[in-house]
């Protein structure tokens, strides 16, 4: 009896995620017990991630970048997500309000956790996301976007900052809502086929 798992999502997490999430209880329920069945463990290890994750990019190579991810949404450096990091990612990815979407953003380009954001952690994510790019449409970009560093200098003018300076978060947000390009630069969304 000690080792069973429970079928059901504890009332203090459901009432949690309802919220910081715009999820019904009926869906969140529905997540849970599938999360159970895939993830037995209760928890998905950042190889069990990048399976899920590249399925969304079945013609590119979404490894660094799933990495990148898993890294932002492991809120508890304990380098597992648990159920409710997992649903408030699916959250902030899907459903999230542009702010809270570029909170998380910000979160993704901080690569070593400090706060802030330098060139260099820029240019590691804009080269994750550039794998992401099938080589057809990489093929179809502008000039100044057709390489991970051209992405990367061209999101960097957007900041106003010289290479050696860093972005706070809200610096970075603003920086972002004021511009469609660098909203655009910052992610990747597959062309519909």
């Amino acid at each position: 009896m000690g080792n069973a798992k429970s079928s059901a999502v504890s009332k203090e997490i459901l009432e949690d995620l309802k919220l910081s999430t715009r999820f019904t209880e009926t869906e969140i329920t529905q997540w849970y017990e599938s999360f159970q069945k895939s993830c037995p463990s209760g928890r998905i290890t950042p190889k069990e991630f990048e399976v899920i994750y590249s399925r969304f990019f079945p013609e590119s190579n979404a490894q660094t970048y799933a990495q990148h991810v898993f890294r932002s949404f492991d809120t508890n450096d304990d380098g597992t997500l648990d159920f409710k990091e997992y649903i408030i990612a699916l959250h902030l990815t899907s459903t999230g309000k542009t702010a809270r979407k570029l909170e998380w953003a910000f979160s993704l380009f901080d690569v070593d956790k400090n706060g802030y954001i330098t060139k260099s952690e820029v240019t590691e994510i804009c080269s994750a996301i550039f794998k992401l790019i099938p080589k057809d449409e990489q093929a179809e970009l502008p000039n100044d976007e057709n390489t991970p560093e051209k992405r990367a200098n061209k999101l960097w003018t957007f900041f106003e900052k010289e290479d050696n300076e860093r972005v706070a978060e809200g610096e970075f947000i603003k920086g972002v809502m004021d511009n469609e390009d660098a909203l655009r630069l910052i992610q990747y969304e597959p062309a519909n086929k």
